[in-house]
């Protein structure tokens, strides 16, 4: 009851300083498990579209508000949202996925024909579709966007995803055949990349390619509906309207990222009408309510918040010790206070939203009675300071987040208190988002513990997060090994029938929850708040950039 206490006071002070503190970074910081893939899921998210109040008017921009800043405009190598956010405007790929998570044609003019035997899958390409500099993009373009995957040289963190690739060919003009050296479910799935221009990036090495500034930060050119015109490092990126846009110039002019130090910030400029749309945290929503000028969207997000425990670490190494860490956080008073009950404590790192979605999963909740014997039994014992020791050493971590993402820090902090309640030495720290992602992911690995959230793919398949092949320069950054998973996530892709491989799928679930390798903290809901001007917006369950070509300008 103690414990209870300390840490609704400190809730309590959090809050309030939430009213007067303005850090410094993220809010569309997501890291992104696939740039927006969608499988064959038949399971429909919440999304919501608005009926405009009048018919489309041309021109007009839109200021939107970003506490992540990006970090580079390749979604070949990037792996955060702030960056998925321009890319999703500047690259068009050969499908995408709706607001209800499924593929649709996009440069394809039709869904792939698919061999008999399912290993060959043939797109045919729109004709006249144009790169921002005016060349017609053509099958030879989508080649070589998908042969840098299979590329020796390839760095970027996807490779593992093609491994069944075995070949893509343009075999004419229109016309581009990817071969498979076996069947693969998920395959169709990767087909939204935004396709590279060859013409501009053919003669560049792929070893250096990752690392290409000319195009990558300074002048990336796609095929999207907005074309890129300025970044202005800590203060905005400007992209205006493609006018030879295969589906048609869409009605804004100008669309402008304006970047903020957090979302208390973001608050205050969507409150005065300096921008028009903003990811919005829970514990904003009945401010924002009182906006005469704005409004609210929301919906289940395709994604989860979690601890990730870095497992070079011999802290972590020991599942007991890790089960205990999360008998030792109260997911649910989190989810009820940080979040104002706008999300699911969550047992697995599969989303709701996912047909593989299986909540029969191990679950450790919070008791730390529990998480004390279980730390007793992996030989922690207090020290003389009632710090945890074990031979000679101190249970003591530094859980890092990103600067201004008032959440995460809040956790951080929250998290601190949970654990030195049971003699953990706990240190929350922030980093700007950019040095964060730095330090994190390969070949650095230079962090304890990290709160953060994977935007999910829509195919469930588990091997880019935690297959041990993954460790090197994937996306599995915690070290993660278990064979038994190694294995389901080799073989899965191969079961075609869907409910044949969810039951293989459960069983690495099952495996994760037990083990803990995160602390799976909960399925969130996303609120947006954009400005009543704004029509024709439909609230994507995993893209926050979903159509801005059919928004348009209502001045009445």
């Amino acid at each position: 009851m103690k414990m209870k206490k300390s840490l609704l006071t400190l809730l309590s002070m959090i809050l309030m300083l939430s009213l007067f503190l303005v850090a410094c970074g993220g809010g569309n910081d997501t890291t992104t498990e696939e740039n927006t893939q969608a499988p064959t899921d038949t399971t429909e998210g919440d999304a919501t579209e608005e009926a405009p109040s009048g018919e489309p008017q041309q021109g007009g921009s839109v200021v939107l508000g970003s506490s992540g800043e990006p970090v580079l405009f390749n979604s070949l190598y990037h792996q955060d949202s702030a960056s998925a956010d321009v890319t999703d405007l500047v690259f068009a790929g050969l499908m995408s996925a709706n607001e209800n998570l499924e593929m649709v044609p996009h440069i394809a003019a039709d869904f792939p024909v698919v061999s008999e035997d399912g290993l060959e899958l043939t797109y045919t390409l729109r004709e006249g579709v144009l790169f921002h500099d005016g060349t017609e993009l053509t099958a030879e373009d989508v080649e070589f966007t998908y042969s840098i995957f299979k590329h020796e040289d390839y760095a970027g963190p996807r490779a593992g995803s093609f491994a069944n690739m075995e070949s893509v060919e343009a075999t004419g003009k229109y016309e581009v055949k990817f071969t498979l050296n076996q069947a693969d479910a998920s395959f169709p799935t990767l087909a939204s990349y935004g396709i590279l221009p060859k013409h501009i990036l053919g003669d560049i090495p792929v070893a250096d390619l990752g690392e290409y500034q000319e195009f990558n930060i300074k002048n990336p050119i796609g095929a999207g509906p907005f074309k890129f015109v300025s970044w202005t490092q800590g203060q905005n990126l400007v992209l205006e309207a493609f006018d030879n846009y295969f589906e048609g110039r869409p009605y804004l002019d100008r669309v402008t990222f304006r970047f903020a130090a957090d979302s208390n910030a973001l608050v205050l400029l969507m409150q005065t009408g300096d921008i028009d749309w903003m990811i919005a945290p829970p514990a904003e929503i009945a401010t924002i309510e009182t906006f005469n000028h704005a409004r609210v969207s929301n919906t289940l997000a395709l994604r989860y918040d979690y601890i990730g425990w870095n497992l070079q670490n011999p802290l972590f190494q020991d599942v007991k010790v890790r089960q205990a860490l999360t008998h030792a956080i109260d997911r649910q008073e989190i989810v009820d206070t940080i979040m104002e009950g706008n999300a699911t404590v969550a047992h697995a790192p599969v989303s709701p939203l996912s047909w593989a979605y299986n909540d029969n999963v191990p679950k450790f909740d919070f008791d730390p009675e529990k998480a004390k014997s279980l730390l007793a039994e992996a030989g922690w014992e207090p020290g003389a300071d009632g710090v945890l020791q074990k031979d000679g050493q101190k249970f003591s971590f530094t859980i890092l987040s990103n600067d201004g993402n008032v959440v995460r820090r809040d956790i951080g902090i929250i998290v601190q208190q949970y654990l030195g309640q049971i003699g953990i030495e706990v240190k929350a720290e922030q980093m700007e988002w950019g040095a964060f992602l730095d330090k994190i992911n390969p070949p650095n690995y230079d962090f304890d513990a990290v709160v953060l959230a994977w935007g999910l793919a829509l195919d469930p398949d588990p091997r880019a997060i935690w297959h041990s092949g993954e460790i090197e320069n994937g996306l599995n950054n915690i070290s993660y090994s278990n064979p038994r998973v190694d294995e389901i996530a080799d073989s899965n892709k191969q079961i075609m029938d869907q409910a044949e491989r969810a039951a293989a799928l459960a069983e690495v679930w099952e495996i994760l929850a037990e083990e803990q390798p995160y602390t799976f903290m909960y399925y969130p809901q996303q609120f947006i708040s954009l400005s009543n001007k704004i029509q024709g917006f439909t609230h994507h369950p995993r893209v926050n950039m979903y159509k801005v070509n059919e928004w348009w300008i209502d001045n009445n």
